[in-house]
């Protein structure tokens, strides 16, 4: 098996000079749903009110349990989906609203890579028409013609140029989403969102994968949004980490502040639950959260945690608790944050 690259990215080098490439600002979806004997319309309040920035080359990870809405945030980067509130802006220009005409060029900046390789690919379509189709589209011609920079873009992601007249059937599910990364890269964006990309992959080649991720990210300067539901895998590739629970960030901060020092009880709950193989025969305490996860369509007052929450006060149920600093240098949402060192 393929061991990860331990090696950790470069950290973030921003000031007041240096503008990020990506800042969310209080992002909103609702989705509207009907419901009830009268059919009164309701909304599922998938994201509300997220707000983060990626600078030039740098990486954050969103992580959660499903349905959270990582990957509706994800879809809204890319203007896949239209957002209900907040703002998005991409280079210093707001692009939230903006039309597909306006939105056509930098759509070439932004690429979006997703979760399951076998149906993110036409199976009628070869490798070379996927992978060439964003320059056909963009009217795009490189130099030396576009099939030869589809078999550059083949090798780059580590597969053989002459497979360029195969179909996606040919491959495995590890080469199929090496070609949908090569897609992504064939109008050499700034930023890639990744839903998932490995998650639905065989253990044995996930490592394989992220370590390509990585080397593209070092060689090509790329800001990606990462989007998991591993925290091991974000740990090993993001500078920052974001958790989401149902449909807001609970906790942002470095690599050491989320996995060391986590603040938000709910990130706390995460990461005991994940395997840590140094530490097999010892004795770890695993955090189980009882019940479900409250419905998006009428989410708790106060905190959203709260319902499932060991820590929970009556203030939790009155107040939400701001996305504040914490002790360990963490942005928390919560009252009653951890202080104490996690493991």
């Amino acid at each position: 098996m393929t061991e990860l690259i331990t090696s950790q990215p470069a950290p973030l080098q921003r000031g007041a000079d240096r503008e990020p490439l990506l800042k969310v600002e209080g992002l909103v979806k609702h989705f509207p749903v009907r419901g009830g004997l009268i059919g009164r319309r309701q909304y599922v309040q998938a994201v509300d009110g997220v707000s983060f920035e990626v600078g030039r080359g740098q990486s954050i990870g969103l992580v959660g349990e499903s349905g959270c809405g990582k990957t509706t945030t994800g879809r809204m980067l890319v203007r896949l989906l239209e957002p209900t509130g907040g703002k998005i802006t991409f280079e210093g220009r707001d692009i939230t609203h903006m039309n597909r005409r306006a939105l056509r060029p930098l759509r070439q900046d932004m690429q979006i890579i997703f979760q399951d390789p076998y149906s993110s690919l036409n199976p009628r379509h070869t490798v070379g028409r996927i992978v060439a189709m964003p320059m056909q589209v963009n009217g795009i011609e490189p130099p030396g013609g576009i099939k030869r920079r589809v078999q550059e873009l083949l090798d780059t992601v580590g597969l053989n140029p002459e497979h360029y007249n195969r179909f996606p059937h040919e491959f495995s599910g590890g080469q199929r989403q090496r070609i949908g990364i090569a897609r992504a890269l064939a109008l050499k964006p700034k930023l890639i969102v990744a839903d998932e990309p490995v998650s639905a992959l065989d253990v044995s080649i996930q490592a394989q994968v992220i370590n390509l991720l990585r080397e593209l990210q070092r060689d090509l300067d790329l800001a990606f949004v990462f989007i998991a539901h591993d925290l091991a895998v974000v740990r090993h590739f993001c500078d920052e980490i974001a958790v989401m629970y149902l449909g807001k960030i609970v906790e942002k901060g470095d690599r050491k502040q989320i996995y060391e020092r986590p603040s938000h009880p709910y990130t706390k709950a995460l990461l005991s639950a994940v395997p840590d193989v140094t530490r097999l025969g010892e004795s770890t305490t695993r955090i189980r959260l009882t019940g479900d996860v409250p419905t998006p369509i009428d989410p708790p007052s106060g905190c959203r945690f709260r319902t499932r929450c060991w820590k929970a006060q009556d203030v939790c149920a009155q107040v939400e608790p701001p996305l504040e600093k914490k002790p360990n240098g963490s942005l928390a949402a919560c009252h009653f944050p951890e202080t104490g060192q996690f493991g």
